[in-house]
């Protein structure tokens, strides 16, 4: 929200793939959260400011605020833009502990960040894992210092209250709350042969995150061989495309080399040297592996923070040496190919097409659409970046939920889905409001239509199905959603999906 250039007072949210991915205090004063589809946003906050995503934007303004870090330590790790972590043992020793440690690193970012008015707006958190001091970082938003220091070896019971879903895996929280283990602590206590038993290698993974532990245990083998990937620029760049450019080639070859060991990156150095003698570095860590238009987009991120951040933190040169190198690895999980070969050159060459479209416009610029299971049509199918699918080299295309779905509307799906919120009466013979009642039936037959955006006496129904009840996620009452659809076939020849939720009709999608 910093990056936006809104100040704390303004009601503004970020909303990608139609889902709010940050707010600002103003907006959560007004309920709007993290995670509302657009519609429920605006219903929330007719008011709301919406802004698109930009990663690009992102990383630059919080390059500026990484390098004021870098006084305190030299290894600081970016995971992504507005989240950074570095190993406190040497720099808390030197500056006389973890608590002032951590004093002195938000006393620097609130300084930087207060002339924007966004004082206040940063957390620190210190704990024995990442999992535990991130979610510690979150909750010193809200502490006089901002400030939150968990001693050594109470991680497990620190996380202990947080919920299920704290772990970011839904399908796995879904199965754990109905199984009755509602917080991490309840978890945590399950034997490890039991989890790996019924969850697998994910489960497994998951448990160390609720017991305060990293998601992989330190390696204590053998450092593996160099795969450092060089790229020498001459003459030297001082644009950010140019060394874009060039960081495509050696994220390519670095990306090769790993795969052709079986390994993939986890964290990236990214290093760039001048030709006025000057080395910059900057760790940035994902947490499944990076593909090589994800490190590309890293680069890209990091080149743009270093080369038109502000003057004081700018090198005085051009780069003149790029240097990618893979300071953690791990097993690669592979790819399932095709029965009949995997994928043609056509598809390679789609791929590393679209992936330049990216490299040059940002990682949202270009998504495909994944099948997914759902009730209504905006879940079955939904728009994802290119970078997160198989084809961007990413975890994979979604797969398709052949389940029950109560409630989920007959085929075929309606095609069209309005961006914004479409508010509707639909009216009886007799003039009156219909509506659902608790035992799923419409209260009377639909005659009229009345659309809020329009004039005179509305549109005649002349055909009608449903209604269709649906009751999500009746078990968790912060997130249960209780409505109904109901298709309208109306005179003017427009087929409609719409749904009853807490009183109001609203176009749900259209049938084309």
């Amino acid at each position: 929200m910093i990056a936006t250039a809104a100040s704390a007072d303004d009601v503004v949210a970020v909303i990608a793939a139609n889902r709010v991915t940050a707010t600002s205090p103003a907006a959560r004063a007004e309920g709007v959260e993290v995670g509302l589809r657009r519609r429920d946003a605006q219903r929330r906050c007719p008011g709301l400011q919406i802004v698109d995503p930009d990663p690009d934007r992102d990383a630059r303004v919080f390059a500026s605020i990484a390098a004021l870090v870098d006084r305190f330590t030299p290894r600081v790790e970016m995971s992504s833009p507005g989240s950074l972590a570095f190993p406190t043992i040497g720099p808390s020793r030197y500056f006389g502990g973890d608590e002032a440690l951590a004093r002195l690193v938000a006393a620097d970012i609130d300084g930087a960040l207060g002339s924007s008015g966004w004082f206040g707006a940063v957390g620190v958190g210190i704990a024995d894992g990442m999992f535990a001091a991130t979610h510690a970082a979150e909750l010193a938003t809200a502490e006089p210092d901002h400030v939150r220091v968990i001693a050594p070896g109470e991680s497990a019971l620190f996380l202990s209250q947080f919920p299920v879903s704290a772990l970011g895996r839904p399908e796995l929280a879904d199965v754990l709350q109905r199984l009755g283990l509602r917080h991490l602590g309840e978890f945590a206590a399950l034997k490890v042969d039991d989890v790996v038993a019924r969850f697998g290698v994910d489960g497994r993974l998951a448990h160390r995150l609720a017991r305060g532990l990293d998601e992989r245990p330190p390696e204590v083998g053998p450092p593996p061989r160099s795969f450092d990937a060089i790229a020498t620029l001459d003459p030297p760049a001082e644009r950010v495309d140019i060394a874009a450019f060039v960081a495509r080639t050696a994220a390519d070859q670095l990306h090769e080399q790993l795969g052709a060991e079986g390994l993939a990156c986890t964290r990236l150095l990214v290093v760039i040297e001048t030709d006025s003698g000057e080395r910059l570095e900057r760790v940035w860590r994902h947490e499944g592996a990076l593909s090589s238009t994800a490190i590309v987009d890293r680069v890209r991120w990091q080149l743009d923070g270093w080369l038109n951040g502000p003057s004081a933190q700018r090198p005085t040169g051009g780069v003149t040496r790029l240097v990618l190198i893979p300071d953690e690895v791990m097993p690669a999980r592979g790819r399932q190919q095709g029965f009949w070969g995997g994928e043609t050159e056509a598809d390679e060459r789609a791929g590393r097409a679209l992936a330049r479209v990216q490299g040059m416009l940002g990682i949202a610029a270009v998504t495909i659409p994944e099948r997914r299971g759902g009730r209504g049509p905006a879940d079955v199918v939904v728009r994802v970046p290119f970078v997160g699918t198989d084809s961007g080299g990413g975890e994979g295309h979604g797969v398709h939920v052949t389940a029950p779905w109560p409630g989920r509307v007959p085929s075929p799906m309606p095609t069209l889905l309005p961006v914004d919120a479409l508010v509707l009466d639909i009216l009886d013979g007799s003039g009156e409001r219909v509506w659902v009642t608790g035992r799923g039936a419409l209260s009377a037959e639909p005659v009229r239509v009345l659309f809020s955006a329009e004039t005179g006496n509305g549109v005649a129904v002349t055909g009608w199905a449903g209604p269709w009840p649906c009751d999500e996620r009746w078990w968790d009452q912060s997130t249960r959603r209780r409505r109904a659809r109901l298709q309208l076939m109306l005179a003017d020849g427009r087929a409609l999906l719409v749904q009853v939720e807490q009183g109001n009709w609203s176009v749900e999608a259209v049938y084309d």
